[in-house]
């Protein structure tokens, strides 16, 4: 289906065995539960499957039992879900707050239990800058080194994931645009505070869809915007086209 090829071009690995689906179809159903005696790779298949289909509570429900895992595979998909739940419009704003921190945590054990985890290093660095929206704008520009190191050492450990290097992308376009005070504060935290230039942005931006083309219609919508921003409007015409056109599966889709 459309919805389980776009989980595929954002990285997420789904098993097409007749067990996952039969698995996958009984969870859905509310045949069956997970129990602790449930081996790691059943629970992971079972959560692919589940994200794929946009089954946000649903996976949430099954991977918070397992939060005390000493598995970064699946800690790091926990993180992923708890931040989605978050992103709800369904969700309270208490709990999208705590949700926010919890899946901050989630993928800290997940770096402590691998670091050489690509993903794990992806979702610390996504659910460091969530946190920073809550604690103001100097802890979110305090943090900002941390988080570009962490999306560097996942494209590091995998330099295929093109969602990883259209965030790099979004971090040196939001460096690009600081407004002055923005960047006032940023000269107190740092002797030399991080910059970035629209060029940078455009190129991880391009890099992104080049290793894996069409994969997201936000990296479309920033190479229209950063083309603008270069004054390039012809181009800036070509990417926000493909953007406006690509086919909506998704709320973010929707907004983009």
């Amino acid at each position: 289906t459309q919805v389980l090829r776009k989980s595929l071009q954002r990285g997420v690995v789904l098993s097409t065995g007749s067990f996952l689906v039969y698995e996958a179809h009984k969870l859905i159903s509310g045949f069956a539960e997970v129990h602790a005696s449930f081996k790691v790779e059943d629970v992971i298949e079972q959560a692919d499957y589940l994200y794929g289909s946009g089954e946000t509570e649903k996976l949430y429900r099954l991977l918070v039992q397992h939060k005390n895992s000493d598995d970064a595979e699946l800690l790091w998909r926990l993180a992923r879900s708890s931040r989605d739940l978050a992103q709800l419009g369904s969700t309270s704003a208490e709990e999208k707050r705590q949700l926010t921190y919890d899946s901050l945590e989630y993928a800290k054990k997940a770096l402590e239990k691998n670091e050489s985890n690509s993903a794990a290093h992806k979702w610390y660095g996504i659910c460091l800058s969530d946190v920073g929206d809550y604690e103001g704008i100097k802890t979110k520009i305090g943090n900002s080194i941390i988080i570009k190191e962490h999306f560097q050492r996942a494209i590091e450990l995998n330099p295929k994931d093109a969602t990883t290097i259209h965030l790099i992308g979004i971090w040196c376009y939001s460096f690009a645009e600081m407004p002055w005070y923005q960047r006032k504060i940023a000269a107190t935290l740092f002797a030399t505070p991080p910059t970035s230039t629209f060029q940078e942005a455009l190129r991880y931006f391009h890099m992104a869809e080049e290793a894996d083309p069409n994969f997201y219609s936000k990296n479309l919508l920033f190479l229209g915007k950063t083309y603008l921003k270069l004054n390039n409007k012809k181009m800036a015409l070509l990417w926000l086209t493909k953007a406006k056109e690509y086919p909506a599966q998704t709320e973010e889709d929707k907004q983009v």
